[in-house]
């Protein structure tokens, strides 16, 4: 019986040390193949197996637009998504096509092909996109000047890929480690880092002055763009761990993170300490009890917001 009494105690105190969200929504119980919250946590884009790509007002939390990103009575297979920093433009990505879109009226701004498979998107303020391929290859287009260049500084598939909200900064990264800053216009590159192993996210600050890349051993950086000077690393005690969302937040003085193992971190970026960890929750009678948090986004000073695989947008204090 004491043994019994101990271990009901101990389950207790690990519970208790995981804060349960201030609130949450669900937003569909339909299998999520990818989310994406906008800056501010305002807009919530979201992929699902059956209901197509919906965009989502998370303050009104009513769905705005239902959007078909193929051929109708196609089956969705939106795998990525991106809002720009203004939350003016969206744009939605498939293994073969890119689609963008106005926000503000739902329409569609326009439908590309692609010339590889495709496996991530970022959208700038002005509408400027890119895609990395598994061709190794960065599509940047410009929608506004109807350009498009191919970036070929990479020799392995691409995993991730970001942009300055004024889109004339890309960053990319891949299954070769490598990191490349580089100009949208000219495909020019800039700055270029050597990470351990594979990586598996990239992201610009909205100026562009900050660039963070980590891999999946848990060698995560932080350099300043124009200087390609280390500005701060994440203090990372284990062997592996995988981003699967990241936003630089709270005037670039933190990191938001999410991974594919129901994790939502807060760091530090001069000291790399992290401040700050919560765990997505796991919807009831699930049988698969993993969650991967699809985007991240922080709604107030004191508030950081999540939307994971199992569809639920979850919010939790800082304080």
């Amino acid at each position: 019986m004491i043994r019994f009494l101990l271990l009901v105690c101990y389950t207790v105190l690990l519970s208790g040390c995981q804060p349960a969200p201030s609130e949450f929504q669900t937003i569909t119980t339909d299998a999520v193949y990818n989310a994406e919250l906008s800056r501010d946590g305002k807009y919530l884009i979201i992929s699902t197996a059956n209901n197509g790509v919906q965009l989502w007002d998370t303050n009104k939390k009513v769905k705005k637009y239902q959007w078909v990103h193929g051929k109708s009575g196609q089956a969705n297979d939106v795998i990525d998504a991106a809002i720009s920093p203004n939350a003016q433009y969206a744009a939605t990505l498939n293994k073969d096509s890119l689609v963008v879109w106005d926000i503000q009226t739902g329409k569609s701004v326009g439908w590309w092909s692609l010339p590889a498979t495709a496996r991530s998107v970022a959208i700038s303020n002005n509408g400027h996109v890119l895609v990395g391929l598994v061709d190794a290859s960065v599509m940047s287009l410009s929608i506004v000047q109807n350009k498009l260049i191919q970036f070929l500084g990479h020799q392995e598939k691409i995993n991730s890929v970001s942009i300055s909200a004024n889109g004339t900064l890309a960053l990319s990264g891949g299954n070769g480690g490598k990191v490349i800053l580089w100009e949208t216009q000219t495909g020019q590159p800039l700055h270029q880092w050597q990470l351990s192993s594979r990586i598996t996210k990239v992201l610009l600050s909205d100026d562009g002055k900050l660039s963070f890349a980590a891999d999946i051993t848990g060698d995560a950086n932080i350099w300043h763009s124009g200087n390609a000077g280390v500005v701060g690393k994440l203090n990372i005690k284990r062997r592996q761990i995988s981003f699967s969302a990241a936003k630089f937040v709270n005037n670039d003085t933190q990191i938001l993170t999410g991974t594919p193992a129901r994790e939502v971190m807060l760091w530090q970026i001069d000291s790399g300490k992290l401040d700050k960890k919560w765990h997505v929750q796991l919807t009831k009678n699930t049988k698969n009890k993993g969650a991967v948090v699809y985007s991240v986004a922080m709604r107030q000073p004191d508030k950081v917001m999540s939307i994971s695989s199992k569809g639920l947008l979850e919010i939790f204090s800082t304080q």
